[in-house]
């Protein structure tokens, strides 16, 4: 289902971050809602708060820009740094979320 995801939409390197992009269906998954009228607060703050964490730690969400910083032999940043940095934020957040219940 998130395939598609991968690469900034499809390979094309020019939007959203595969990695930031399967947090936050994730995020969706655990605390989104299950009725239209339960309250999409709690889910929008995590899901916000993982991506103010993705920012902060990269500077920006964009897959090209992402991968323009340049780590790999290619000048590339390769995909698996990211998605094992975004697993560790997701995870972080999820651990200060059960702390904070």
């Amino acid at each position: 289902m998130a395939t598609g995801l991968a690469g900034g939409v499809g390979g094309t390197h020019q939007e959203l971050c595969g990695a930031l992009s399967a947090g936050v269906l994730l995020i969706g998954a655990l605390y989104g809602r299950l009725t239209p009228d339960e309250d999409d607060g709690p889910c929008y703050d995590l899901a916000s708060r993982y991506r103010e964490r993705f920012i902060q730690e990269w500077g920006t969400t964009r897959c090209g820009e992402l991968r323009a910083m340049g780590y790999g032999s290619d000048g590339s940043m390769p995909c698996s740094v990211l998605v094992e940095r975004a697993a560790r934020i997701f995870l972080e957040l999820l651990a200060s979320k059960k702390i904070e219940s």
